[in-house]
């Protein structure tokens, strides 16, 4: 489904949240008699999933108020509460690497000319803790051949902003900064990769990575990087930030895989905020279907 782009959309044009979670309910419902095979590929994959589990829609103000982002502090409240000084425009994103096109690009020209789309994913993160999130973005399998990547481009690598001055949390030594994940490329170029740049139908909101941050729906939340100012296609493997930090407990490739636990706790089950009961974790958090076959041959207990 397309969606205009954040910039374009006016305030009277905005859904609720709570009719928008009605939105959806009606698709699932006209879906079971038949109405899948005349919607847009991405939602008939939406669709699908439902099938084999629970979408209902985590409440904005769950989405917005209960955030990882360690550039604002270490409480899941301090994003929220700090983020408010960042300032996303303008904003530029770098283009650096194995890449025939390499430079420095506003972010309108960095996503154009690709509409955004609208995509229903869980968030899934190592605490335990899970989310069902109306992402708005653009595939990055969209975006990454404009610059031409060579052959010898085997990763991309991803850089958050670094500024301690509009970002309190880079004042502090908690993480070696800035902020620095990493995808091999076949994930990077998997239909199901989102630079995602709203939620809800709405600009996406300082906490939650404002202007463009990675959605990565099979693999644990800390790979989504946010507020994204340099991409760089390299031919080894990135050294991200909570490998570094904490190579025991946040291994480069970090699917969701219900048998290997976190050394401090279980992974096997999952509370979904606003939940009152854990349920099962899924595999690849669901999209074992369409992943999977990335991973043919890897030992997922050692490549964690």
């Amino acid at each position: 489904m397309l969606i205009k782009q954040p910039a374009d959309i006016h305030p009277s044009e905005i859904t609720p949240p709570e009719l928008y979670a009605r939105r959806r309910e009606f698709l699932k419902t006209a879906a079971v008699f038949g109405a899948a095979a005349l919607l847009p590929p991405i939602m008939r994959g939406t669709v699908a999933q439902a099938a084999d589990d629970d979408l209902k829609l985590t409440p904005y103000k769950d989405i917005t108020a209960y955030n990882n982002f360690y550039e604002f502090g270490s409480s899941k409240s301090d994003p929220a509460e700090n983020a408010g000084s960042l300032k996303t425009k303008p904003w530029f994103v770098a283009v650096e690497g194995h890449c025939e096109k390499p430079g420095r690009y506003t972010l309108e020209d960095f996503l154009a000319p690709h509409p955004s789309e609208e995509r229903i994913y869980r968030l899934r993160c190592v605490e335990a803790w899970s989310m069902v999130v109306p992402w708005l973005g653009v595939p990055l399998s969209t975006i990454l051949p404009r610059f031409q990547p060579t052959a010898s481009a085997k990763y991309v690598e991803f850089t958050t902003l670094l500024d301690p001055a509009q970002m309190p949390g880079q004042r502090t030594r908690l993480l070696d900064w800035p902020y620095v994940e990493g995808l091999r490329m076949d994930e990077a170029m998997n239909p199901l990769t989102l630079l995602a740049t709203g939620l809800y139908g709405k600009e996406l909101p300082n906490q939650n990575g404002a202007p463009l941050r990675l959605v990565v729906p099979w693999k644990y939340g800390f790979k989504s990087i946010k507020s994204i100012v340099k991409i760089r296609f390299t031919e080894t493997q990135p050294k991200t930030t909570w490998a570094i930090s904490g190579p025991g407990e946040y291994g480069f490739y970090a699917n969701v895989n219900p048998a290997v636990d976190h050394p401090r706790w279980s992974q096997k089950k999952e509370r979904r905020v606003g939940d009152l009961f854990r349920r099962e974790t899924l595999p690849f958090n669901g999209y074992a279907e369409q992943v999977a076959g990335l991973y043919t041959g890897m030992d997922l207990k050692t490549f964690f």
